[in-house]
């Protein structure tokens, strides 16, 4: 029998590996050869069965469930997708077999010849010409195999790899996300001499002292004489110490078969790396012979930093820092859980963008590249191992056969990532309780490196105090706030507080983001965390069929949308009979890399500059940023004042240090007969970044310079119709103006059990009662009550003839019963044609009361198709903080304006609450020809009661007598 099936490793805990060669950081990729591309393949019932003659094709790298193969990807976010409890596995086991003709470089002759594979999912067993080579587990980081043996230089081989779904490793690859299966990295040949560097680590301090320790090996056995390693650091030589021993240190010799040597540099003048400053030099370290020719050469960027805790303080170069982060999966709408280098740029340059300067590599190490990008562009990592059990938590912690793993897998991320100076941060893993297997790959890390701390969530979460766990830092899982603040302040404070995940991104999402970050900067002990997520998991799907859209499908997005005959497919929309829904969909981008309305509102958060008005003349501009000044950025001035337009001017930003401030005098005289007026300072980028081009917005910090007149007495004019039941006539209003209560609801309101509350209230269905009609003069008082379940809602309007319009003054009281409603305002509906919203107010993007830090005030134009938000799963969206006035209009410049009594919540759709409610994707959706205008006295915030807290109580709607007005009138 096969001796890979023989050990029947999909089913045996203790098998980590097999044939693999050890991990280092030495990194082969420049001069291999690549055998991505087309293989033969074949998906077999269960590991145990024969490969038949139907092959058909895969492109690797790619997940098989994105390839038609029929076996379909699948969602579940805690429950495994097979009822057997660790370590077993389903008896059904697919099984997918891939075969390739690999021609091996002639010149490799005397080359010690290696197969990596980059990621495989779940277990890989590989083969070469019928032979057994290897077996390795662990989906998130390369397999390589030493085939010298079976591989002849100038020949061909045929190499099989074996690839088994369901294993005993996927009890503890159970994260949040789509489950997969295949090889999603590259696969590739590479050839080293026989005598080779095994490994390279590299320490490089802020100060700019550099040690290199090296270790050489020699596959044919013994290490032959005379061989020396030499290093150079941007053309500096290194210095060499004497050769190490620290395997036979008992008779002083030094081992035959490793060596090991230590170089030395001290760079002058050393310009220190960080997220903002990611300075990098380049060293070569090189493996010589004996006659001084090259054996080996291992090529690392460099960045010299320091990462180190002082009491509650993580310091990065000795300061504190602020850890803007998001949690990141590797995720692409086309191909599952394969990314290029090119998607992983992108991905990093937006964050970069918005202000983001760190990355939680949720739940598993990312491709190499992910680092070397990281590296370059400035992105602090927590580097997690492949290690979640959520489903079977508490049994697997402290089971010893699972040991090996834990261990094995955390310990195979460092050795491969050591060098980056991205990486500040190890994690152990997620959402797997905590115990013994978690002690002990804590205490393999701490002995191999000691330069960076550890942390694990579980270790830390029942005492954020414990100063003896296998977590240097308190990083809890959607901590209130209050909790984390009074931590803070208690006394009782040991290590840094970093969130691991505070802010959940599901949908309409991200509520109160604003005032944790007003808490975190004011608060000492407190630094930072980790948005969950970066992307909605949203797969393209073919409605037709309902399979993956793969590789065919690129161009049929834009802009957040599925194309036509196309859709963002979520938990349950492949089919599976248990699945956990759109929770998959909780990003703050789109599945296509379109920035949600949070990015903007994290930006302002997180902006490096930052203004304040002192109300005498002065403006105070300050840099926020840890270790750079201000001269990377430029800078425009912009007045919006609300009776008049927009004015500009150049800005020259001032030399700041960081953390400094300076009053520089206001750019523009006020109009004295002026009414509201606030200024902004748009702030770009002076000169092209590897990041964002020359001109790229980085923030729009505002301050109010004065705040809005009163409002005359509206001058009574006309005449108001109303029908039978005391509904306003307007010749361009298809729906008159009613009470609403009910928003369509967000993700947040469904899973946080605040949406079943308002449908027990009947809030989505209420029924409106005429009291009365009366007439004051030209005003028509019209009292009417909205009745639910539980409540009845009296609510009364005054419709006031106006000059060019109808002065709607409104009023209601929300009983008790009703004691947390989605709203309290007026929603109507307009007649076709108008396609154009403009409003002075906050904008142009999606605001809402708890997230409206990042919409400045101004002058603001859209269509008004574009005003929508297209969440994955449709809810209520495009919503309007702080809006003062607002007109649609048609093309020729017909339409309606609406002035409010004090800045309001408005929102402009084509769609009416109910049509979101009842759509569970947007190909359903069916757009009004006419506007839905929703005008707002009140509106509940957003929170995150999907997974975290939910909003605060400031932003929740009161119940007692809530009053607003407006004015409506024909362009």
């Amino acid at each position: 029998m096969d001796p890979l099936l023989q050990l029947r490793p999909w089913e045996s805990p203790e098998v980590t590996s097999w044939g693999r060669m050890p991990m280092s950081a030495v990194d082969r990729r420049a001069h291999a050869v690549p055998l991505d591309g087309e293989w033969r393949f074949q998906l077999l019932p269960t590991p145990d069965a024969a490969p038949g003659d139907a092959w058909s094709s895969q492109t690797l790298p790619g997940a098989w469930t994105m390839q038609n193969t029929g076996d379909l990807p699948a969602y579940l976010n805690v429950r495994m997708p097979f009822d057997d409890v660790p370590p077993a596995v389903p008896a059904a086991n697919p099984t997918g077999v891939y075969e390739r003709v690999v021609d091996v470089p002639a010149d490799w002759t005397g080359k010690r010849i290696v197969l990596q594979v980059g990621a495989a999912e779940s277990v890989l067993l590989v083969h070469v010409d019928g032979r057994p080579v290897g077996v390795s587990k662990d989906s998130h980081l390369a397999a390589d195999f030493d085939i010298t043996r079976f591989a002849r230089p100038g020949e061909r081989v045929l190499v099989r790899l074996t690839v088994v779904k369901w294993s005993d490793a996927s009890h503890i690859e159970d994260q949040d996300q789509w489950w997969h299966a295949g090889i999603t990295r590259s696969v590739l040949l590479y050839a080293t001499d026989p005598l080779h560097l095994a490994d390279v680590a590299v320490r490089a301090s802020a100060g700019g002292a550099l040690r290199v320790d090296c270790a050489v090996r020699d596959t044919r056995g013994a290490l032959p004489g005379g061989w020396y390693v030499t290093g150079e650091l941007n053309g500096a030589l290194l210095t060499q110490d004497a050769e190490l021993d620290r395997f036979n240190e008992e008779d002083g010799r030094v081992s035959a078969f490793l060596g090991e040597v230590r170089l030395n540099h001290q760079v002058t003048d050393v310009r220190p790396w960080s997220a903002e400053t990611p300075v990098l030099y380049d060293l070569a370290v090189r493996l010589h012979r004996a006659d001084g020719s090259v054996a080996d050469v291992s090529r690392h960027r460099v960045g010299f930093r320091d990462v180190e805790i002082v009491g509650r303080d993580l310091l990065v170069n000795g300061e504190r820092v602020f850890l803007r982060g998001v949690n990141r999966h590797d995720f692409h709408p086309l191909t599952g859980r394969t990314v290029t280098r090119e998607d992983m740029r992108a991905d990093l340059a937006l964050l970069k963008r918005f202000n983001f300067n760190a990355v939680r590599t949720s739940h598993y190490p990312n491709d190499p590249a992910f680092y070397d990008l990281a590296d370059e562009l400035g992105l602090y990592v927590v580097d997690e191992a492949n290690v979640e059990s959520h489903d079977h938590a508490h049994e697997i912690a402290d089971d010893p056969r699972y040991l090996n793993a834990f261990v094995d897998r955390v310990s195979r991320m460092v050795l491969r990532d050591k060098n980056h100076p991205s990486v500040i941060v190890w994690s152990l893993g997620n959402e797997s309780d905590y115990g013994a297997n978690h002690d002990a790959a804590a205490g393999w890390v701490r002995r191999h490196d000691p330069t960076r701390p550890v942390q694990y969530e579980g270790a830390a979460k029942l005492d954020w105090a414990a100063a003896s766990s296998a977590s240097d830092i308190a990083c809890p899982m959607y901590a209130p706030l209050e909790d984390v603040v009074a931590h803070a302040r208690s006394g009782k404070q040991t290590k840094p507080l970093i969130w691991c995940e505070y802010s959940h991104a599901m949908g309409n999402s991200n509520g109160t983001l604003a005032e944790h970050w007003a808490a975190v900067e004011s608060t000492p002990g407190l630094q930072g965390g980790f948005i969950w997520e970066f992307w909605d998991h949203g797969i393209l799907q073919r409605v037709n069929d309902g399979r993956p859209a793969g590789r065919g499908g690129a161009g049929l997005y834009e802009s957040g949308v599925a194309g036509p005959g196309h859709r963002w497919a979520y938990g349950g929309d492949f089919g599976e009979p248990e699945h956990d829904g759109a929770f998959i969909a909780d990003g703050v981008v789109f599945p296509d890399r379109t920035p949600k309305p949070v990015m903007y509102e994290h930006r302002e958060i997180a902006a490096p500059v930052r203004l304040a008005y002192d109300g005498r003349g002065t403006v105070v501009v300050s840099n926020h940023q840890h270790f750079r000044g201000l001269d990377w950025l430029t800078g425009e001035w912009r007045l919006a004042l609300a009776d008049g337009g927009t004015l500009t001017a150049s800005a020259e930003l001032p030399e700041l240090a960081p953390g400094a401030s300076v009053a520089v005098p206001l750019p523009f005289e006020l109009p004295e007969d002026g009414g509201e007026a606030w200024l902004t300072l748009r702030v770009t980028t002076a000169e092209e970044l590897p990041w964002a081009p020359a001109g790229t917005e980085i923030c729009v910090p505002q301050v109010r310079l004065r705040a809005a007149k009163a409002a005359g007495e509206p001058v009574v004019s006309g005449a108001v119709t109303v029908d039978g039941d005391g509904l306003l006539v307007h010749p361009l209003l298809t729906s008159p103006p009613v009470l609403s209560l009910w928003r369509a609801p967000t993700d947040n309101d469904e899973l946080g059990g605040i949406a079943a509350r308002w449908r027990a209230w009947g809030l989505d269905r209420l029924v409106r009662r005429l009291v009365s009609v009366q007439r004051d003069g030209e005003t028509v008082i019209v009292d009417a009550e909205y009745a639910g379940a539980s409540g009845v809602v009296r609510h009364r309007q005054l419709l006031t003839p106006v000059e060019g319009g109808i002065h709607v003054d409104e009023s209601a009281q929300v009983p008790e019963a009703f004691h947390d409603v989605a709203r309290v305002g007026s929603v109507f509906e307009t007649v076709a044609g108008l396609d154009l919203l403009e409003w002075f107010g906050q904008g142009p993007w999606e605001s809402y009361p708890d997230r409206a830090h990042g919409a400045p005030v101004g002058h603001h134009a859209r269509p008004v198709a574009g005003l929508f938000t297209p969440y994955l799963r449709p809810q209520e969206s495009g919503g309007l903080h702080g809006v003062r006035r607002f007109t649609l209009s048609a093309p020729d410049a017909t339409g309606l304006a609406v002035t409010l009594d004090e800045p309001r919540q408005v929102s402009v759709t084509r769609h009416r609450a109910d049509d979101l409610t009842a759509a569970a994707h947007h190909d359903e959706l069916v757009a009004r020809a006419g506007c839905v205008v929703h005008v707002d006295a009140v509106h509940r915030g957003l929170g995150t009661a999907s997974c975290g807290p939910d909003t605060f109580p400031s932003y929740l709607v009161a119940t007692g007598c809530h009053h607003w007005s407006w004015t409506l009138r024909v362009l």
